[in-house]
């Protein structure tokens, strides 16, 4: 039968910046390595879990949702709801109105 292997845990990677950064988050005093951080908060920062600061990617303008921005700020779903409201109001808006009747100048 085959047999099984362990996994080898992954070293942590090698500190940039020569040794003499920090890590920016307070009360951390492992090396830097992107972005302000240490390897591990990194990978936080990279996943959105780090409050307070700015997230990887443009997140949707609405309260509570993390998700990608696809257009106006907003992630697909949002925005597609707020296309769908604009298209309601628009028809209500280019509703034909009473056609004026043309004067003729006066000589």
């Amino acid at each position: 039968m085959a047999e099984t292997k362990k996994k080898a845990k992954k070293k942590a990677p090698a500190p940039k910046g020569a040794g003499k950064k920090a890590c920016g988050v307070e009360g951390c005093k492992r090396a830097y390595r992107a972005k302000g951080f240490c390897f591990f908060h990194y990978r936080k920062w990279r996943r959105g879990e780090i409050e307070g600061r700015p997230r990887r990617y443009h997140t949707c303008g609405k309260p509570d949702c993390k998700k990608k921005v696809a257009g106006h700020g907003l992630c697909q779903e949002h925005f597609d709801a707020w296309k769908k409201s604009r298209k309601g109001s628009e028809a209500a808006a280019t509703a034909p109105a009473e056609a004026k009747p043309v004067e003729a100048p006066a000589a």
